[in-house]
């Protein structure tokens, strides 16, 4: 027992072994010092959307520098045990070619999830679809994309099949409502109502694009009734919602004016 416990006290008190701990204790901090910075210009968004673009690229900077302390860590122990680094790459012509063959597809992984930043094709937090797998991207790396559907289901994607994924987050969807009053309200009244009071509160509901809520008119005539023909523009995944939303503005709106409606 003796023998054992100076044979671990000789390895401990190497100078190497000083070495190997510094360093990582060193790189483990300034890892974690780099993701406190991160998580702070997260945090410092303006809005919703903003917020999400911002770990989106946080994210892709987390993964580059997570990678970029462990090579340079690496670096510094073969250094510290005296094996000359410069040779060694050197050596390894040959070996790195045949590296780089195999890891094409890693490298492409990567390239691409920088060009999905550059080229902003979505974000986390965007719904996006992959083949038939439909769900919100909930992590972005440097070589995947992490996307979890709306029961549950989790898909990761590498980076590499970036043409394949459809943000839907993105698409924009016309919404269209038919509201039908009897013949009994005078059509001017109602237009007054719908584009002095409904379309601007319209334009207020979230997820709705500034300047799109629109009046177009009588869109039919019935034997009891008007259709009057109300528009707007939302983000797809959101059309249902909005359109709910501003069903209830109408119905408020109208209720405040003692009409009733047959939409």
């Amino acid at each position: 027992m003796i023998d054992i416990l100076k044979v671990i006290l000789n390895i401990i008190t190497k100078k190497e072994v000083y070495g190997v701990v510094v360093t990582l204790a060193v790189a483990y901090f300034v890892y974690k010092s780099a993701t406190v910075i991160l998580d702070e210009i997260i945090n410092h968004g303006k809005n919703g959307y903003e917020k999400k673009k911002r770990r989106t690229v946080t994210n892709l900077f987390q993964n580059i520098i997570k990678y970029f302390i462990l090579i340079v860590a690496l670096l510094i122990i073969l250094n510290i045990y005296g094996i000359n680094v410069g040779a060694m790459v050197a050596s390894l012509g040959i070996a790195a070619t045949i590296i780089g063959l195999a890891l094409q597809d890693t490298f492409k992984d990567i390239i691409n999830g920088i060009s999905i930043i550059t080229e902003n094709y979505f974000i986390v937090g965007d719904i996006v679809q992959y083949k038939t797998f439909t769900g919100e991207v909930k992590e972005f790396g440097l070589k995947s994309t992490k996307i979890k559907s709306s029961n549950g289901e989790i898909m990761v994607i590498s980076n590499r099949n970036i043409l394949e994924i459809t943000n839907l987050s993105q698409s924009e969807q016309v919404v269209s409502i038919d509201l039908a009053i009897t013949h009994e309200q005078k059509p001017k009244d109602i237009e007054k109502i719908i584009t002095k009071n409904i379309l601007p509160r319209i334009e207020q509901i979230e997820n709705v694009n500034e300047g799109s809520a629109k009046y177009l008119g009588i869109n039919d005539i019935a034997a009891t009734h008007y259709k009057y023909l109300i528009q707007f523009s939302c983000k797809r995944e959101k059309h249902l919602q909005a359109k709910r939303d501003a069903n209830g503005v109408i119905l408020d709106e109208l209720a405040k004016q003692n009409i009733s409606t047959k939409y």
